[in-house]
Formats: structure tokens, sequence, C-alpha cells
């Protein structure tokens, strides 16, 4: 395995595997681009296609292409393999069945099972009628064949007899979410869709993972639930599974925009219409999983259901999970002059220029918000007022960007007739980020100043100056001789061992390039899992100063010494405020006065 894991890292290059999901642009020797693991506006990702590796110097994360498959496509190891073996042209080798997981075992069902439906839509005589029902509904052939569209015979075990024939166990088809165990025989089950058209659900790179099942004829007028979904698996997450993001991914990327709609049928005439870039939430609301999904390639979504703004509905959460991530969200109101209880699928059927108007026309989130609001109550009393400013407050505390909130607040006052102090006000009380910055540090040392310095993230600076120091360094290893001895109390523990043992590497002239450091390091360390973690964490931090420091860092180096030497000398001033506030407390007057000479000396330093 680790042969073909090598193959696969020589055949392939990461700016073409990360390039091939997200927009990367020249910078020097490197390439950068804008996260997509985090939310960011300035790009803080870089590609090194001299190191074969990624890093974003935002959110931390970095290392090779397959863990940048692995964490784009929330896909395990193996799964990455496979998708990079396909890119690179190398054929893994195949394993014994008696190995294979568990995982794999459920995907071939599921292919499997997707095949059999597939046929008996094809095939048999109550398949015929289904497939009929589909083009009559405005799925074409094409469309049909596209998303393996199927139909279950409706008999209790067909399914289940045909996967156990071709050597898979009743377990397994339970497991992937196909049958249902009899509650009287454990042993036995019956399958769970039975009778119905059926949608098979794809995860990100287009496996079968799951099923929805949809009846077009009612038999005996029974009341039976119009669709059914596959239940929690473990290839299939509801909370995590976007219908038809698989053939959306790309259009989504590339408009920066993805349109969100209810059901399979609205997805598969989206697309058949041309917009492409059109998904689902596999039958349940936005959840926090979805969108960190649907941020990796898109930032603005188009809402194509309905939403009560007034409630506290699931549909309502998602949206404001989807905005405060950033997302710049429309909502479809209405699709032209028809009922707006009309399915997209429908509204394309009738009129595919009915749904772009309305794509085009789509309001705002915050317009949506106002209007709905504001048709909902009456602004002229203090009653309506009051409701107004309790739907639409909370959708300006979830704005991230302080400008944007200012001129909703200012729009609220005008149409309320009201001051914005008022507004502001009440915006205050609503739970959650009030965007507060804290204001510039006095430069008079006064005692007391820095009894809070820990909680505005002292520990943080710390360890953002050391770590530049660590980029510097490895930059220009020969710069470890700026180091004085009186500095390196001023590191922690581990940058000390870090700094000494470069130290020590210099002085014996053993390093002249930065490859031999790491070659070094390696015999420096013997903890294999830390050798591990140091050469990530220092690939990641030479990037870094390949990256930000054009020059050869002299003097960012002594001035990032003096910036932690003021860090040491405010925590010995904080340590010796509280001793003085003590010495107070207790009357120890003499003390008190030694110790405030003491502050001085210290203060006159700083």
């Amino acid at each position: 395995m680790d042969s073909q894991i090598e193959e696969i890292k020589n055949k392939l290059n990461v700016v073409d595997v990360v390039g091939g999901y997200m927009k990367l642009t020249k910078t020097g020797a490197n390439l950068r681009g804008v996260c997509p693991f985090h939310s960011e506006k300035s790009p803080s990702f870089f590609v090194s296609p001299a190191r074969q590796m990624w890093h974003c110097f935002g959110c931390g994360a970095g290392s090779s292409i397959f863990d940048f498959v692995m964490k784009i496509e929330g896909v395990e190891f193996g799964d990455a393999l496979r998708i990079l073996a396909e890119k690179a042209g190398v054929q893994l080798r195949r394993e014994n069945v008696q190995l294979k997981t568990q995982r794999q075992r459920l995907y071939e069902v599921c292919e499997l099972a997707t095949k059999f439906f597939e046929k008996q839509l094809e095939a048999s005589e109550i398949g015929k009628e289904a497939q009929a029902y589909l083009l009559r509904r405005g799925i074409n052939q094409e469309s049909i064949k596209k998303w393996r569209l199927g139909y279950s015979p409706d008999t209790w075990n067909g399914l289940s007899d045909f996967l156990i024939s071709q050597g898979y166990l009743r377990d397994e088809v339970v497991k992937a979410g196909l049958a249902i165990e009899k509650e009287q025989n454990k042993a036995d089950s019956y399958d769970r869709f039975r009778g119905r058209i059926i949608f098979p659900v794809f995860d990100i790179h287009g496996q079968v993972v799951g099923f929805g099942g949809r009846v077009f004829k009612q038999a005996d007028q029974k009341e039976i639930a119009k669709y059914i979904n596959s239940p929690q698996t473990l290839l299939y997450d509801k909370s995590g599974i976007m219908y038809g993001l698989n053939n959306a991914k790309l259009d989504a990327r590339k408009q920066n925009q993805c349109v969100v709609t209810e059901g399979y049928t609205d997805v598969i005439m989206c697309h058949q219409a041309g917009y492409q870039n059109t998904v689902s939430a596999s039958g349940t609301a936005l959840t926090h999983q979805h969108l960190v999904i649907l941020k990796r390639y898109c930032e603005n979504l188009v809402l194509a259901f309905d939403m009560d703004v007034a409630g506290d509905s699931a549909t309502k959460r998602g949206i404001n999970l989807a905005q405060e991530q950033g997302f710049n969200i429309k909502i479809i109101e209405s699709y032209g002059d028809s009922d707006k209880k009309s399915d997209p699928a429908d509204i394309i059927v009738k009129d595919p220029k009915i749904w772009e108007d309305s794509l085009v026309k789509a309001k705002s989130i915050m317009d949506y918000y106002f209007d709905s609001a504001f048709a909902s109550f009456d602004a002229k009393t203090p009653e309506g007022k009051k409701e107004i400013g309790r739907i639409v407050l909370p959708a300006i505390k979830r704005l991230a960007n302080t400008i944007e909130q200012s001129f909703w607040v200012q729009k609220l006052s005008q149409k309320l007739n009201v001051s914005e102090e008022a507004i502001l006000q009440e915006l205050a009380k609503i739970k959650g980020d009030t965007n507060l910055r804290m204001s510039s540090e006095s430069t008079n040392v006064k005692v007391g100043d820095f009894k809070n310095d820990r909680s505005l993230g002292v520990e943080g600076r710390k360890n953002l100056l050391e770590e530049k120091l660590i980029s510097l360094i490895l930059k220009n290893p020969e710069h470890i001789l700026l180091l004085k001895d009186e500095h390196y109390g001023l590191f922690s523990e581990k940058t000390k061992q870090f700094f000494e043992e470069i130290k020590k590497v210099v002085a014996s002239q053993k390093v002249v390039a930065e490859g031999e450091i790491k070659n070094d390091f390696k015999i420096i360390f013997d903890d294999e899992q830390l050798n591990a973690k140091l050469q990530n964490f220092m690939t990641a931090l030479a990037l870094k100063g390949d990256l930000e420091y054009q020059e050869d860092g002299q003097d960012e180096i002594l001035l990032c010494l003096l910036q932690l030497k003021n860090i040491d000398l405010k925590d010995k001033l904080t340590k010796k405020t509280n001793e003085i506030s003590q010495a107070h407390e207790n009357q120890e007057f003499d003390k008190e006065k030694q110790l405030l000479e003491e502050f001085n000396v210290l203060a006159r330093e700083l």
C-alpha cells in the first residue's frame, strides 16, 4: 500500500489536485486562494509546488494531497486514495473479499441495489408504467439515466433475495438501509422500498449512499407516505448529504452560487433545464454540516422553499445558521404570477422562463425579513413595532459586517419612525456577538493596567511571535546566533528546546540548507509521532517564512524578541500588581513601598 501511495504522489502535482477544487492565483513561486475550510475574505491558503504541500495560515489546516481530498470531500483515507488513484491512473491492487471493510461492502450493496432498481424500471411492466409517469412529469430519458432512477417491485423480499444471491449477507442489506428487521424475528427482514420510484442519493463524488422512494400509484386507496427515505446508516447521514451536489459542485463553484430546493424532482428538472448549480437538502432543513460543505463551493445561496419568518421552524433555524456562517442569502418569494405552492419542477415544466425570472428577482434575506415582517404587523402601533423588531433585529444581529448592520438599523429606524438609539438599545439586548473591539492600550504605565492582560490573549500573541521567530530562523538558520542567553527565558519550553537544538546543529556546521535541518531533527527527537508532527510544523512555518518575509529577516527577529520581552515584563508587572494589592490589604506598608519601587523599575524598563 505504501508503494502505491508514493506512486500516486509522484504522478500527481499538488497544484493540479487542489486547483481542481478551488481557484488559485500565482504569487511568486507559490499559489494562493481563499480557504475552502473556513470563512475568510483575504486569501490565506497557500500551495507550494516546490514542497508539494498546502497550508492555510488562517485556520491552520494543511498537509498532503491525501489530507486535502479527505477534508474537502469529507471522506476517509481509503476513499481519498481511490479518488487520487483514479486521477493518477494508478490501478489499486484488489483486496481479499474477507478483508474488505464494512463500509466498502455497503458501498457495493448500494451500487448493486441501484442497478437492480434501474433494471426494474427499464424491463418490468410496472416499471414501464413508472417510467411513463416520470416522462409525464417532464423528466426526460437522458435525466433518468443521469440520475439513475429506478423502480422497486411491490414485493416483500425481491431486492433482499437478489442481493443475498449475489453473496451479501441479510445483515448487510439491513445496515445499508434497504431492508427492515422483523420485530418478531430479528434474523429475518423485509424490503424497505416496495412499489416505488427510486431516487438514488449520491455522496459528493458520485457514490450511491442512500435512496428515496416515491409512490406513483395509490394501491387500494391506502394512506401511505408519499416519500420515504433511507434511515441513518454508516454511509448515509442526511444532515451531511446534499442531493445533487455531486453534479452541481463545479457549476456552484464557477457561479459562486448554489440554489437550494426541497425535492429530488426539483433538482433533476433544474439541472435538465440548464440550472446545474441546484441541490436539495435530502428531506431535511439546512444543517450546520450542509452549510460547511456548501461553503467549499460558493458564498451565495438562493433558497427556493417556504419560510415562516415569525415562527421558529427548522427551516428558519437553518437559514439563521447560513447567515451566521457569512453566506449571502436570497429567497425566491414567488414564481411570477404562479402559485407559490407550486414546486420548481412544476414551474419549469410550465415555462422555464418563469423559473429564470424567479432566480433573477430573488430577494436578499434582509429584504425578505423586512417585507414579511411589515406585511404581517401594523408598523403604526406600539405592539406592531415590537413584533416587527422581534423578527428583524435578530437577523440584523447575525450580520457579520458592522457597516451592513448600520445600514439596516437606519432603515428599520426610518420605517418604524423610531430613533436609531432605541433600535441599538434593543439590538444590544439580543444574545450574540456584540462586535465590540477593545480600544488601543494606553502608553502610560500605571498600577492595575495589567490585571486583565491575559484575557486579551497574551498567550496567543506570545505563541504567534514564537512561530514567527521559528519561520524566520528556518528561512535563514544562521540567524539563530541572534538569540542571546537572556532570550531563552522568554520562550515556552518547547520553543526553547527547538532553538537550542537548532543552535547545536548550526554550531557544529551540519546545516547549510533547510533539507538538512529536517534530517537532523529526525535524529534529535526520538519519538516517531513527534517527529512526524514536527516535520509538518516546520514545513508549514518554513513556507510561511518564504511567503511573508522577502528579506533575510534579521530586523524582524530583533523586533519579535523585543515584543516577547515586553510581554514578559507585563507578566511580571501583573504579578507585582497583585503582590502590591495583597500587601496593602494586609497593612504591610513597608513591603508595599518596596514593591512599588520594584514596579516602577520594571515599568521604566518596559
